[in-house]
């Protein structure tokens, strides 16, 4: 593993996107669905917008965790099939040069993500919080993995991942269905780890959880727990448990180490740079 990404670099100036807001919070990027006319409906334009902050996420060396969110009544009512069918047909999802996949099914990432939701979270919803690392739900959260019903199926993700985190007979019984279900029965299959009493609590908490993992957690060791754990579900355990001493050897080599260990002698919060 190589430990490159510097995390005290000059943060990167933040786009003005169309359908996503932006913002920073100290070290946590916030990234808003801002369609709310819309249900906050995916159409491409959003879609592209969500690929452009996720690059940000990923390349911007001041970010250490995101959040997303959504602005309005709804986290979102999935996919806006009119304006994106033709593209499902043709198999054209094109992505800006400096984005990532909206979905996240491109490959490892080293950011952490805190999704939250609240109002309708319906299809793409869904996946989009199976995409994220940890996930929470405002009570009274409607939840739907509709495709079925339309014609279609899952393709974001919900197939390989919501089995993998509430099991076979779990995800089946949603996704061969299309059922509503509520914020209970989420949190009881691990679709999400909180349920928060509100949609405001629910971002507050988000923030927060976002805030702990950028303030007190040392930046290259987030990135290895991460891509170990990714190691392990994509190439087996046996592939992750060959890096995991060297790996450790290279970070007790950084600076970020020695300061966790000075922090530990002087009973002090440690204060790390990403290096």
């Amino acid at each position: 593993m190589r430990f490159t990404r510097g995390m005290t670099g000059i943060s990167r100036a933040l786009p003005a996107l169309d359908t996503v807001t932006l913002e920073r919070d100290g070290h946590v990027l916030l990234i808003g669905l801002n369609r709310p006319d819309k249900r906050n409906a995916f159409n491409r334009a959003m879609l592209t917008d969500l690929s452009s902050a996720y690059g940000l996420l990923e390349s911007d060396p001041s970010v250490r965790a995101g959040v997303l969110f959504a602005h309005g009544d709804h986290f979102t009512g999935g996919l806006d099939l009119v304006d994106v069918g033709p593209n499902i047909a043709s198999g054209d999802f094109s992505l800006p040069s400096d984005g990532r996949d909206p979905w996240r099914l491109d490959g490892s990432w080293i950011t952490p993500l805190v999704a939250v939701a609240h109002g309708w979270c319906m299809t793409l919803g869904i996946e989009l919080l199976l995409a994220a690392d940890i996930r929470i739900a405002a009570t009274g959260t409607r939840f739907a993995q509709l495709e079925v019903r339309r014609g279609i199926y899952p393709f974001g993700g919900a197939t390989l991942r919501l089995p993998r985190e509430g099991g076979w007979g779990n995800a089946m019984r949603w996704l061969l269905t299309g059922d509503e279900f509520d914020a209970v029965e989420a949190h009881r299959i691990g679709l999400v780890q909180e349920v928060a009493d509100d949609a405001d609590a629910g971002l507050a908490r988000a923030r927060g959880i976002a805030r702990t993992i950028a303030e007190r957690s040392a930046p290259l060791g987030v990135q290895a727990t991460l891509a170990s754990a990714h190691l392990a579900r994509e190439r087996g355990d046996a592939a992750a448990i060959e890096r995991l001493r060297p790996d450790v050897a290279a970070l007790f080599a950084t600076a970020d180490a020695a300061e966790g260990v000075q922090s530990f002698i002087e009973r002090r919060q440690a204060q790390f740079q990403g290096r």
